[in-house]
């Protein structure tokens, strides 16, 4: 197998399973909160807290090494307009899963009180800023130069 296949595939891999385990981690928090079940709802975000928020992180980490051999494989400048506004978004994303983070955290903080429809508008509006942020990103690296 070419080298630039393998990197290109290390590179994508994460990607996707950042994008869908976000998506997939929405959906199950938006669903046991309208559930009304609080010991449910504690359970799932103790769970993505503690195991899958760290792990999507650590994917979403490995994303600007594996770009980073991928575009230095290709022989790429780094000057390229697509990837500057994709490293761009990328900081971005970062800070929206850092603010996401935390409103999860004042989420289960809250135990078995009803959350404010501030703390959660602020919850899903970040984690859709997330969700878009991804789609651009993914947009730019898919109408990059050959």
């Amino acid at each position: 197998m070419d080298n630039y296949l393998l990197l290109k595939i290390a590179h994508s891999l994460p990607a996707i399973l950042v994008f869908v385990g976000l998506l997939v981690h929405v959906l199950m928090l938006w669903k046991a909160a309208r559930g009304g079940d609080a010991a449910v709802l504690q359970r799932k975000l103790r769970r993505t807290r503690l195991i899958s928020l760290p792990l999507l992180g650590v994917l979403a980490l490995s994303l600007p090494v594996s770009g980073w051999c991928l575009v230095n494989s290709a022989g790429l400048p780094l000057g390229q307009l697509w990837l500057l506004a994709s490293s761009g978004l990328y900081v971005l994303l970062m800070l929206f899963g850092l603010l996401l983070a935390g409103r999860l955290a004042a989420w289960q903080a809250l135990g078995a009180t009803p959350a404010p429809t501030r703390l959660l508008r602020f919850t899903g509006v970040y984690a859709g800023l997330m969700v878009l942020v991804l789609l651009a990103i993914l947009g730019l690296m898919g109408a990059k130069p050959v």
